[in-house]
């Protein structure tokens, strides 16, 4: 018999923002060396192993600046209850950006037979909506995977 194919990550946008989805007004800047844009799109960037995954998303609705921790938490928990009904258990917590704040939220994603463990960034973007999510198969352990988070949780503004 032979073995099954690696599920490759699937990027996926919750609920609440799948419906926001607007056009994008410019290209997320990926610092990782090795990674590459999918199809030419800027917007979606691949490691050379393809075994992660990162999307930028804009959405043409308001968004809050975030201007203190105790926004951003009562934030994080709205966006961790709204996203439970959909995902299953949600990690959401505040991220500061030096002079703003930001949330992060973890989850995983299951599709099919294959889970996928995600990560993603609401930011205020000129008063809207933008994403940045990550994922992974789950149980991957290649570099990509901590280089990814790492990005989401301190880089991505």
């Amino acid at each position: 018999m032979g073995s099954m194919p690696t599920p490759r990550p699937v990027v996926l946008v919750s609920a609440l923002a799948l419906s926001l989805l607007g056009p994008c007004a410019s290209a997320l800047i990926v610092p990782m060396s090795g990674w590459v844009p999918v199809n030419g799109n800027a917007n979606v960037w691949t490691d050379t192993s393809g075994a992660c995954l990162l999307r930028e998303e804009r959405s043409e609705q308001a968004f809050p600046v975030l201007a203190s921790q105790e926004e951003a938490l009562a934030f994080a928990a709205k966006l961790r209850v709204q996203l439970s009904k959909s995902m299953g258990p949600v990690i959401s917590q505040p991220v500061d950006r030096a002079g703003f704040w930001a949330v992060l939220a973890a989850y995983d994603y299951k599709k099919e037979d294959a889970t996928y463990k995600v990560s993603q960034l609401y930011i205020n973007d000129a008063g809207t909506l933008r994403t940045v999510t990550g994922s992974s198969a789950d149980g991957e352990k290649g570099a990509c995977v901590n280089a990814m988070r790492e990005f989401i949780r301190y880089l991505a503004d």
